[in-house]
């Protein structure tokens, strides 16, 4: 057993040179990007008492919440899944002078009780944008194009966004009259896409043909722009869920004139985070991967529980997730470590001098140490310090 304390937990990882270097980097500009774009830094602490922590998240998060006593007085606290809620709960407790939009980012580390599949991470470096006190179209689509400039950023190559809105179903459950129990049932069948079971389900409800062939065919209601022009026949009968649509449409066109040739996809029944998002919801994917690179959207009154409620929009990424997709980057990286000069092992003053000169202009300078075998080869050094004509200069090593 002794020779395994080396090994990590299952879904629980580390990062070496040069990852942690990129990644760092990239933290860096994508908290300088949201900066730039008027987002103040937040930094919320990694565990809070559960009622906070879960509040507005639903079961699913509850689920993969490492929950512990606090040994002070007794109560439940978690382990951040999210960061999120938290952001939401400085934004209604913390900064109740803040009368406007607020623009609030973030980063940190989160932890899940388990991964998605075998093997799967559970440990997420998550960075994210919200903007509270906005209701409106043009603040959804400020978000999803803060998104797209930010997976740009990170340079982690073509991507196209899938939109939808959770207020479609809704505006269906509410007219059909389902409780919460046959609401739920439903909810799994759409995500699941099994037609079967979602006419089966709906042959056992007491609900109108209307309303069941309204259902049935929202499984069919994704693809290119066209699928806007099909939903308004498809849900001709239903207002509140015709407003879904418009508000779709209206941050699809906004989007696409601010990211010229951006590729759209549109799913009006995918119900990512139904029981957390109130409104459009949107995710970033890279072509051939399964999983979003990038996800968001709306949450309105999230805020409430902490005595003020409101509206709410925001996305979220992956740190790591992002660095292990930029290629490019990664390999520019590495191209930075290698361009380290390697210093001698002598203090001489010009020598020192002439280090702490490199280092000030931004140079990555090593010092060789006495006994140190490899050179500049093992310091990851392609250049080194030498002498010439009297004075130290950076030559090729």
């Amino acid at each position: 057993m002794n020779n395994e304390r080396w090994l990590l937990p299952e879904g629980i990882e580390e990062l070496l040179p040069p990852q942690a270097e990129r990644l760092e980097q990239l933290r860096r500009e994508l908290l300088e990007l949201f900066k730039s774009w008027g987002y103040e830094l937040v930094i919320p602490s990694l565990v809070e008492y559960l009622d906070s922590l879960l509040t507005g998240t639903g079961n699913d998060l509850n689920l993969q919440t490492f929950k512990l006593t606090d040994q002070l007085n007794g109560r439940m606290m978690g382990v951040r899944a999210d960061i999120t809620p938290q952001v939401a709960r400085i934004d209604a407790h913390r900064l109740l002078d803040r009368v406007g939009p607020v623009r609030l980012c973030y980063e940190g580390t989160v932890l899940h009780t388990r991964g998605d599949g075998l093997g799967g991470a559970r440990s997420f470096r998550q960075i994210g944008a919200e903007l509270y006190g906005h209701r409106g179209v043009e603040s959804d689509a400020e978000m999803l194009n803060l998104m797209l400039h930010a997976l740009a950023l990170a340079e982690v190559g073509p991507v196209f966004v899938d939109l939808g809105h959770v207020g479609i179903f809704r505006a269906l459950t509410q007219a059909a009259g389902l409780n919460s129990e046959q609401e739920s049932a439903l909810f799994d069948a759409l995500q699941r896409k099994a037609v079967p079971d979602i006419q089966d389900l709906l042959s056992s409800l007491d609900v109108d043909a209307s309303a069941r062939q309204a259902f049935e065919e929202l499984v069919w209601l994704n693809g290119d722009s066209d699928v806007l022009a099909r939903s308004r026949q498809s849900l001709a009968r239903n207002p509140a869920a015709l407003r879904a649509v418009d508000e779709i449409e209206q941050v699809a066109e906004r989007v696409s004139r601010q990211q010229p040739g951006l590729q759209l996809h549109f799913d009006l029944a995918e119900l990512r985070g139904f029981h957390y998002h109130t409104g459009v919801v949107f995710a970033a994917y890279q072509p051939g991967q399964g999983q979003a690179i990038a996800q968001g959207g709306r949450y309105d009154d999230i805020g409430k529980v902490f005595g003020r409620a409101r509206p709410a929009t925001g996305f979220s990424a992956d740190l790591r997730s992002l660095i292990a997709l930029s290629i490019e980057s990664l390999g520019a990286m590495k191209t930075s470590l290698n361009a380290g000069v390697f210093a001698p092992a002598n203090d001489a003053p010009a020598l020192m001098a002439k280090i702490a000169e490199l280092r000030a202009a931004g140079q990555r300078v090593v010092c060789e140490l006495s006994g140190q075998e490899g050179g500049a080869a093992a310091a990851g050094c392609q250049q080194k310090l030498v002498i010439q004509d009297g004075q130290w200069v950076v030559a090729e090593a």
